[in-house]
């Protein structure tokens, strides 16, 4: 009996280490490496979707960011178009906190988002105030930025809420 204890205990550990989250520090170790003050300056473009939990492609958009940096102090100004012809403006304020980490504001994230840079990885956590109709909901914002060049940096962000999976973004950032 205290056996199958033990081995049902050790599958259940197996289980949810399984489920567990990457970690930024994984990616120490992998080129280029990513110094986001160098590569949020000047002027990016952005492509993107958002996937609902199913997997369908609910919108598409681009993004034209202009970024600048003084110190350690960043702001993106970010004009996004949807396909179906509306746009948004989000400015984000960003602040180096130390080596490899930052956090940041914009007027519907809830609270502070926090960032952290490892080898060629960068992960965002943030609650985003969503309008849904005439309502807006506090979502749960994890972003996976990887730099692939110089120029080409990818984008998956997964949104939840109450810790059950409302869809994704998927985004591709190029540097003018």
């Amino acid at each position: 009996m205290n056996l199958h204890r033990l081995l049902a205990a050790a599958a259940l550990s197996a289980a949810l280490a399984g489920c567990s989250s990457p970690r930024p520090d994984q990616y120490a170790g992998e080129q280029p490496r990513l110094d986001i003050q160098a590569y949020f300056n000047g002027t990016l473009d952005a492509h993107g979707m958002f996937q609902d939990r199913s997997g369908a492609v609910v919108k598409r958009f681009v993004v034209v960011m202009r970024c600048q940096w003084q110190g350690d102090t960043g702001t993106l100004d970010e004009d996004f178009t949807y396909s179906d012809g509306s746009k948004q403006k989000r400015v984000w304020t960003l602040q180096k906190t130390a080596a490899g980490t930052f956090s940041a504001t914009a007027p519907d994230v809830v609270g502070i988002a926090h960032g952290v840079v490892s080898g060629n990885a960068l992960r965002w956590q943030y609650v985003l105030a969503q309008p849904v109709g005439d309502k807006v909901y506090n979502v749960d914002m994890e972003d996976w930025m990887f730099l692939i060049d110089g120029r080409v940096m990818l984008n998956r962000t997964a949104m939840s809420k109450f810790g059950v999976g409302l869809g994704s973004v998927t985004l591709s950032f190029v540097k003018r």
